[in-house]
């Protein structure tokens, strides 16, 4: 349902029950799901693919350009799962050559005044607070937590289950399961309360604090802890999420605790 009052582009597909309030402008190649609710003022722009059951909050700009010097106008797209929810001002940028996307999962919360720059993918079931700025490339797993206030550098990753604490300038990744915080972002222990709440079992949640043990606090440089993780400690789906992740990295993990 469509109010009059709104600026919709007549090749835009909308579901018949999602509805579009006044003053929202709705682009040219855009889709909308049905049960999504588009709220006054906000602007979803050419390339958005918005699921079901979503809710856009008034001042989100949703599909507009890179801002990336390199954009030269290929036809990309932004798109937001199921059940997300993306609140006031937020801005999410349409991807460049690089992906050609930009992805936001099912489940998730994106609160106010929040930045996702090009070619950033996250996962589903995802909360990421008040005025986050995450810069272009960024990779974020699901269930990742991210407080307000937090600064992401361009090309790094955030592993599933992480938790970063607000204030946080992530300019290294951070690997799945830990928290991080500190200047510079730093670990500071295993997210075992959210892993707990998500039906990690004790078990599960041991193992991942023995790899951590050996891969942070026991203080060796990360390619003895890494050989040591994989011959020492016994095999699992969670030390195997682990090594993989840091093993992967090219940019740089983020710094043992101190």
């Amino acid at each position: 349902m469509s109010n009059p009052q709104a600026n919709i582009h007549p090749n835009a597909k909308i579901a018949d029950d999602a509805i579009i309030e006044p003053f929202a402008t709705i682009g040219d190649n855009v889709e909308i799901g049905s049960g999504t609710w588009i709220g006054p003022g906000a602007v979803i722009m050419s390339g958005a693919r918005i699921g079901k059951n979503c809710k856009i909050f008034p001042g989100a700009v949703i599909s507009a350009i890179p801002q990336d010097l390199k954009f030269a106008g290929e036809d990309t797209t932004v798109i937001i799962g199921d059940n997300t929810t993306i609140r006031e001002c937020v801005t999410i940028n349409r991807g460049t050559v690089d992906k050609m996307t930009t992805q936001i999962g099912n489940n998730c919360l994106v609160m106010a005044y929040s930045h996702f720059g090009h070619d950033t993918i996250m996962g589903d079931n995802c909360v990421v607070a008040n005025s986050v700025n995450i810069a272009g490339h960024v990779t974020i797993g699901d269930w990742a937590i991210i407080e307000g206030m937090v600064g992401v550098q361009q090309f790094t990753r955030i592993g599933k289950h992480a938790f970063v604490a607000g204030g946080s300038m992530v300019r290294k990744s951070v690997p799945p399961f830990v928290k991080a915080a500190r200047e510079p972002i730093s670990y500071v222990g295993v997210n075992s309360i959210g892993l707990r709440r998500r039906g990690y079992t004790n078990e599960q949640v041991t193992n991942i604090e023995d790899v951590y043990r050996v891969v942070y606090v026991q203080n060796k440089n990360m390619t003895q802890a890494l050989k040591i993780a994989d011959i020492e400690l016994p095999n699992s789906p969670e030390k195997t999420e682990i090594l993989d992740f840091i093993n992967s990295e090219t940019k740089g993990i983020m710094r043992g605790f101190n």
